[in-house]
């Protein structure tokens, strides 16, 4: 039978002959809602400060487990990422996670990086390997430096007692030699000290929930939490997923077709697509969510509070 043919059939025999799927739990059906950690990057202008501390004050009511501050390419907003992350330990209650590499600076600097943010009061560190300089596009050791995320793992545990927290590509490292080369890099990282693993953005679940299987074949006890990425902008969703090897399936582009001058229709087809991802991921037993948040809250704070996350406000003194 057609397509067409069958759409043609009565509604009811339709209904009730079409194949069954079974619904996602009914929201809130969890005994406690998932752990949350939100992710900003360092402003690079006085606007840019003023929506990333917005967004700041807007999630932290939510009480997320930690949040982190990334890093440019070649360490270029080391001294961003170090204010950034020192003003939220000053202003704020939230636990911040600076992120760290080890790409273009000795051990010697690396270790006084470290130091200086134990001495500010942060105790957690996203240790990476790193991208290059935008003019480089080829990773290459520092000759006196840590080669390689575990080495920085290694070596920040000779500093400090950090948590430390290190990433995980569930479509694989795109200069990765292989998927299985890819997973030990990540086990090594793990056995040098990491606490846990966050994954890039992903859209396939199945994806992610296969590397799930593999990592816990190889030996992998340590908690890989899904990095989550609500979209807004197809354009440049692509341009960062061609960069990470990342795929973008066919039915997410279609979501977007025809909004391109309609914010407010993308920002719903985000919350709806977003929400799907997480809730398909709660009822595989995921409890632990990484929002990527490009520092716009709105989304993220939408998506968490369907999972069940509610702001808790400060009593007044």
């Amino acid at each position: 039978m057609t397509h067409q043919s069958a759409r043609h059939r009565p509604t009811l025999e339709r209904w009730l002959t079409g194949k069954r799927v079974e619904g996602l739990p009914a929201p809130l059906s969890h005994p406690e809602p998932p752990l949350l950690s939100f992710e900003f990057f360092p402003p690079k202008t006085e606007a840019l400060e003023t929506q990333l501390w917005v967004c700041i004050r807007r999630l932290e009511p939510l009480q997320p487990r930690f949040v982190s501050v990334t890093y440019g390419a070649g360490g270029s907003t080391r001294a961003r990422t170090h204010a950034t992350v020192a003003r939220i330990v000053q202003e704020t209650a939230l636990i911040p996670a600076a992120h760290l590499t080890c790409v273009g600076a000795s051990r010697a600097e690396v270790d006084e990086v470290a130091r200086q943010y134990w001495q500010a009061g942060i105790r957690h560190i996203v240790a990476l390997r790193g991208d290059p300089p935008a003019d480089s596009g080829v990773y290459e050791p520092h000759p006196d430096g840590y080669h390689y995320a575990e080495d920085l793992v290694a070596g920040l545990r000779r500093v400090a007692e950090f948590e430390i927290s290190v990433a995980a590509y569930p479509e694989t490292h795109p200069q990765a030699l292989s998927p299985d080369a890819d997973l030990d890099n990540l086990k090594r990282k793990l056995d040098a000290g990491a606490t846990r693993a966050i994954t890039n953005f992903f859209f396939n679940t199945s994806v992610f929930l296969r590397f799930l299987d593999r990592c816990l074949a190889a030996g992998i006890s340590a908690p890989i939490v899904p990095g989550i990425m609500p979209v807004t902008n197809p354009a440049g969703l692509r341009r960062m997923a061609a960069m990470s090897g990342i795929d973008v399936p066919d039915w997410l582009g279609r979501m977007f077709e025809g909004t391109d001058q309609d914010l407010e229709i993308r920002r719903m087809v985000a919350a709806i697509v977003t929400a799907e991802q997480v809730r398909l991921l709660q009822a595989n037993g995921v409890d632990e969510f990484h929002f990527y948040t490009l520092n716009r809250p709105e989304l993220t704070y939408a998506i968490a509070h369907i999972l069940g996350v509610r702001p808790v406000r400060s009593s007044p003194t």
